[in-house]
């Protein structure tokens, strides 16, 4: 069985602000208490809870569970592997510098970017210093 083989086709999602977790097992074609389990492992679905701790999903919400759904059910990830993918950094530990991480040659190149711009703001900054000094005079 291939990939495109356990391509599922999900109904349209409706143009409503909210949706109750029946509505969003039907939309997204998963249980409810599935939807429920996904909560505790992926931090970004935050469903709003309200009188009797009945949860409502917005529009987005729907949207992230459709591509959780893709990602485990039709890609075969794990939930590590989904949480890693959507970019949930939850148990991973938090390095500030992990994003500006540059091999030499990739510091090279920008140190070599950063000068030809400072060079070119410069040279305007001295034209323009210079055509208000004309003005002037």
């Amino acid at each position: 069985m291939t990939i495109s083989d356990k391509t599922v086709v999900l109904p349209p999602i409706p143009a409503k602000r909210y949706f109750t977790i029946g509505e969003v097992s039907d939309l997204c074609g998963v249980k409810p208490h599935v939807l429920r389990y996904w909560e505790q492992e992926f931090t970004q679905l935050k469903p709003v809870k309200r009188r009797g701790n009945r949860r409502y999903y917005q529009h987005h919400e729907v949207l992230l569970i459709r591509k959780i759904r893709e990602l485990l059910y039709e890609q075969g990830f794990t939930i590590s592997g989904a949480r890693n993918r959507l970019g949930d950094t939850r148990e991973a530990p938090q390095d500030p510098d992990a994003a500006v991480r540059l091999t030499a040659a990739e510091l090279q190149a920008l140190r070599s970017e950063l000068t030809s711009v400072s060079e070119l703001l410069t040279s305007a900054l001295d034209a323009s210093a210079a055509r208000a000094q004309l003005e002037l005079s």
